[in-house]
């Protein structure tokens, strides 16, 4: 039976002093193989991000069925306060791991990171730079590709199609992306085109890269603010990382981003020397105190969507693609192999 009145019962929850979450899923399930230094590397992406996040940063780990070491890791870490919030599941893959961290929270911003990502300082500093500068911005990444042009990015294109702000600018740091294509395993991944240019956009002193990869990327919290999809049925892949957190961003009206330098790298599954030196020459950003203004919502409609496709179903045909890069700054060689 109950006996009395539950002294928590119709309170408001208090406001808490956290405003930005990074949400990690984490699947190591054995330490052999593919999966020899994935323990290590885990290690690094999270020294990294705990080095160089503010105080009012949430850590949030789920624990894809992982081993033994790796539960007893993330336990320890969970004990001694160095994140906030640890959750144990069955494998059941990396997206439904993302959206259990989302749920029941309630934050300004959200970042969704793979467990091979190696966090460099300012990453979040730039990142609150590009939402603040631009007010459809939705989704920023710290690591900049000039290969996710066309991803999602139809209205921020079509919304500056005529615009001088538009256009293509020198790569700033073209030895991060030619890190990032070594780490995925295929050196060839950018040609001397993408080493080159990307496109950017700029509103008053700052520029952004248009498009943005998502194995690490922040967003919006209320574009996981209303009811969406609640369950993928793959583990990785079968366009469930698109469904659930590129789509969002377009159909809310929003623009997907990215910082102009690279503030991150991704580090695959094996462990090298340069990982352990760059974490340990990482300033602490711990007791940094970093606000953010407030950002405004961003309205849309069915046939703003709709207009969007459409046009850049057509833009994005070889012709018309050509004379669009031509237009805003690439040369005949570099628009036909782009």
């Amino acid at each position: 039976m109950r006996i009395g009145y539950n002294p928590h019962k119709d309170k408001i929850q208090p406001i808490s002093d956290f405003f930005h979450q990074v949400i990690i899923p984490i699947y190591i399930p054995n330490l052999e193989g593919y999966f020899e230094d994935s323990f290590e590397i885990l290690k690094y992406t999270l020294e990294s991000l705990f080095r160089t996040s503010h105080k009012k940063t949430y850590f949030t780990l789920i624990n894809n069925g992982s081993c033994k070491n790796v539960v007893e890791y993330l336990n320890d870490l969970l004990e001694n306060g160095l994140v906030h919030e640890v959750m144990h599941t069955s494998s059941i893959g990396k997206l439904n791991s993302v959206l259990k961290g989302i749920t029941g929270h309630n934050f300004k911003m959200v970042t969704i990171s793979d467990a091979d990502v190696l966090f460099l300082n300012d990453w979040q500093e730039e990142t609150y730079k590009v939402f603040n500068s631009f007010s459809k911005c939705g989704a920023v990444s710290p690591v900049p590709s000039p290969k996710v042009l066309k991803q999602y990015t139809s209205n921020a294109i079509v919304d500056n199609l005529f615009s001088r702000k538009l256009k293509f600018s020198k790569v700033l740091n073209p030895n991060a992306l030619q890190h990032f294509a070594k780490s995925i395993g295929n050196p060839n991944f950018y040609n001397e085109y993408h080493l080159e240019s990307y496109l950017t956009i700029q509103e008053n002193n700052q520029r952004a890269v248009i498009g943005a990869g998502h194995f690490v990327a922040t967003y919006r919290g209320d574009i996981f603010s209303e009811e969406g999809v609640r369950y993928s049925k793959y583990s990785l892949g079968g366009g469930s990382e698109n469904k659930i957190l590129d789509e969002p961003v377009l159909l809310k009206g929003y623009w997907r981003l990215s910082t102009l330098d690279n503030y991150a790298y991704h580090m695959g599954n094996k462990d090298e020397e340069w990982m352990s030196k760059l974490v340990n020459n990482l300033s602490n950003h711990t007791n940094k105190i970093v606000e953010m203004k407030e950002l405004n919502k961003v309205k849309t409609s069915k046939l703003a969507l709709w207009f969007y496709e459409v046009f850049f179903k057509i833009l994005k045909k070889k012709i018309f693609w050509f004379f669009f890069l031509r237009y805003k700054g690439l040369s005949d060689v570099a628009s036909k192999n782009y």
